[in-house]
């Protein structure tokens, strides 16, 4: 039977009536969706359409950075009413909510819809009700999660503790009920569940945290709040029968024979034996590992956040430097701006001048491998020996500008500032080369072999390097001022130390060079609260790296802000910050330091100047100016003041050149600069850009 045309199109047609129209909000449509759903919000009566919240005219409580939203600031302005999810589902650069101390009411709002938050402030309201166990299974990017001082019943989530990046959690003055899961968050820095209505046995992976993070729940038991737990009692096993008591018919078991004996000890010999095998082999692994984070970072070179290689290993080959075009080996000129051979330009004569080929044919090894690249320390023919920096991460600037940035980092003097030698230039990789410092770096001293460099860090010794680090960065921050981060990449793997341990720092200034996509892996100032969670940059970030430092130096313990894992080390930020609000001061400061009881008092001081310059807060923090005032100050009363800086003085390369040259020539070479297991950089024919 035939169906009329009509029949046919009639459901298209109305498919296609029926389809909704979809359009994507601007973030300022989202925002006044958002706000129509409060009530007593006079408070943002400037938030309107036609006006955009990242402009000049920026809106109450909103976060921006590179003209997106990132973050709602409404606490304490009495909002009341419901919020709806949806219009925050628009702002696809939301990343903090904070809606603390306001009056909002009923059950946990659907902000696990919401995939990408990394802080959600919910404090001081009047929400209720249970929150589903698998409400945060979506949330794996939190770092912070306060729902303090609401109305919460039911069990703590156990999702919450599946989100690996969870820092803060503030549960406290609520009415959870239950135990408290088993949280082993490798990044849990702080928690407190007080004043619920918890019970059974605190957990202990918990037991670092101290007893008050518990208090006020009567039903919580365990050697962390002073309270055992019940056990239940014990099921008594029957009694064994005696032969004696028995009737005559009564079976008795057989004793082992020897062989039976002999074979259970044989069989228990072995187990322990493979028992101890395992033992062994986990803590000389656990060993590697410990040694593989801090590497032989013998001269800055690279960050921790990336396992780093042991001395001895080799990744130099015929593919690991930048070409050059082959050239003869000559002398630079003294009055070129270029100095230099075959493409490397000499941006500091004082060491002498140098060219690409005799870093070609160096004897080569590595020293690490960390943000910025791979460095190496490049022993030449003469003996003299330099570090070598390869980053691809500085690709903003074109040659002549990168040129004027070299030379405006090496104009710099000063004595606890380690100025670059020289450069190599190519569009999409640079070489850095500086002088080689015999002593490494503050990180590998602090936490290394804990061999004679690290027995030399007495008290004195670690009083100079403050001191000396505050000096240096207080200068940078006086001739770099016009640079919104003056150094950018402070921590003590870029703090070098010289013959009489004073402080040299490598690295700074090249947060303008540096590829934004690639600076907040790279630069360890974007570690700083405000720029890891809302892109904010300000000398204030290295007033916070100044203070991790210090905080390091004292405390002895290896930062976990090094690492982009956030997994191992302390942090020492929050430990220090805990100490100093519970009157424990003196049980962080290093045990090694803390015997000079002459020194305790300006230990503390120093304690309290590092808090101050790593608060949450930036606008709280010491300026750079007055970090090194009340240093010094505090140097100056301890007596140990300031000295000069005594260094070891890298001979002539110029000088030494032909006998070099003649040395290779005579067939010296090939053996003589292979010790400790160190490889040629490789001849200056066979070596390409890019292929490693």
């Amino acid at each position: 039977m035939a169906i009329a045309p009509a029949t046919i199109l009639q459901p298209t047609l109305m498919i296609i009536v029926t389809l909704p129209v979809i359009y994507s909000m601007t973030e300022a449509e989202a925002l006044v969706s958002l706000k129509s759903t409060f009530t007593n919000a006079q408070l943002l009566d400037g938030w309107v359409p036609g006006s955009a919240p990242c402009s000049d005219d920026q809106w109450e409580g909103v976060v921006c950075n590179n003209g997106l939203v990132t973050g709602l600031r409404l606490g304490g302005i009495g909002l009341v009413g419901e919020i709806h999810v949806d219009p925050l589902l628009e702002l696809k650069g939301l990343r903090t909510i904070s809606l603390n101390n306001n009056s909002f009411t009923g059950s946990m709002p659907e902000f696990n819809r919401i995939g990408f938050l990394k802080a959600l402030y919910l404090q001081g309201n009047k929400f209720s009700g249970d929150i589903p166990q698998e409400y945060f299974q979506r949330m794996r990017s939190l770092k912070k999660v306060w729902l303090s001082d609401n109305q919460f019943t039911g069990n703590i989530p156990q999702s919450l503790t599946e989100i690996s990046s969870l820092m803060e959690l503030h549960l406290e003055n609520n009415q959870f009920s239950g135990t408290i899961p088993d949280f082993k968050n490798p990044t849990l820095v702080d928690i407190n569940v007080s004043n619920n209505k918890l019970e059974g046995e605190v957990p202990a992976s918990l037991s670092r945290f101290s007893e008050n993070r518990f208090s006020g729940n009567s039903g919580l038991c365990g050697e962390k709040v002073g309270k055992s737990c019940e056990k239940p009692a014990e099921v008594q096993s029957p009694a064994p029968i005696d032969a004696s008591d028995a009737g005559g018919d009564s079976p008795v078991p057989h004793g082992n024979t020897p062989w039976e004996v002999a074979a259970i000890i044989v069989a228990s010999v072995v187990l322990v034996s493979i028992v101890v095998f395992f033992i062994v082999r986990t803590r000389k692994k656990k060993e590697e590992e410990r040694f593989d984070i801090l590497g032989n970072d013998a001269n800055g070179g690279g960050s921790v956040e990336v396992q780093v290689a042991t001395t001895v290993k080799r990744d130099v080959d015929a593919n690991t430097l930048p070409a050059v075009k082959k050239s003869s080996s000559r002398r630079g000129s003294a009055g070129g701006q270029s100095k230099g051979v075959g493409e490397l330009v000499i941006v500091n004569d004082e060491k002498g001048v140098f060219g690409l080929p005799d870093l070609m044919r160096a004897a080569a090894e590595v020293l690490g491998n960390g943000s910025f690249g791979s460095s190496y320390k490049a022993v030449m023919a003469n003996g003299v020996a330099v570090v070598v920096k390869r980053t691809r991460e500085m690709n903003v600037l074109e040659k002549d500008g990168f040129d004027a940035e070299m030379r405006k980092l090496t104009s710099l003097k000063h004595w606890n500032i380690l100025t670059p030698l020289a450069y190599h230039f190519r569009k999409d990789e640079k070489l850095v080369i500086s002088e080689y410092v015999p002593k490494g770096s503050l990180l590998f001293s602090l936490h290394g072999d804990r061999g004679s460099s690290h027995n030399e860090l007495d008290w004195p010794a670690r009083m100079k390097v403050i001191g000396g680090i505050a000096e240096g960065m207080n200068y940078l921050h006086k001739e770099l001022g016009s640079s919104d981060l003056p150094h950018g990449n402070l921590k003590s793997s870029n703090v070098l130390l010289g013959s009489e341990n004073e402080a040299l720092l490598v690295d700074y200034g090249f947060s303008g060079m540096v590829n934004p996509s690639s600076a907040a892996q790279t630069l360890f100032a974007y570690k700083a609260p405000e720029a890891a969670e809302n892109g904010e940059i300000s000398h204030s970030c290295d007033v916070y790296c100044l203070g991790v430092v210090i905080l390091e130096i004292l405390t002895g313990k290896f930062p976990s802000q090094y690492l982009s894992t956030g997994k191992g080390g302390t942090d020492v930020v929050q430990w220090v910050e805990t100490a100093i609000s519970e009157g424990r001061v003196g049980e962080v400061v290093d045990p090694e330091i803390a015997k000079c009881r002459k020194w305790v008092g300006e230990m503390e001081q120093l304690l309290h100047i590092g808090a101050a310059c790593t608060r949450s807060n930036p606008l709280q923090r010491l300026s750079m100016e007055e970090a090194f005032r009340r240093i010094d100050e505090v140097r100056s009363e301890s007596g140990l003041g300031k000295e000069s800086r005594t260094i070891e003085v890298l001979p002539s390369l110029v000088d030494d050149y032909e006998d070099a040259q003649q040395f290779e020539s005579q067939g010296h070479f090939d053996n003589s600069h292979r010790r400790h297991g160190t490889d040629s950089f490789g001849s200056v024919d066979n070596i390409e850009l890019g292929n490693s």
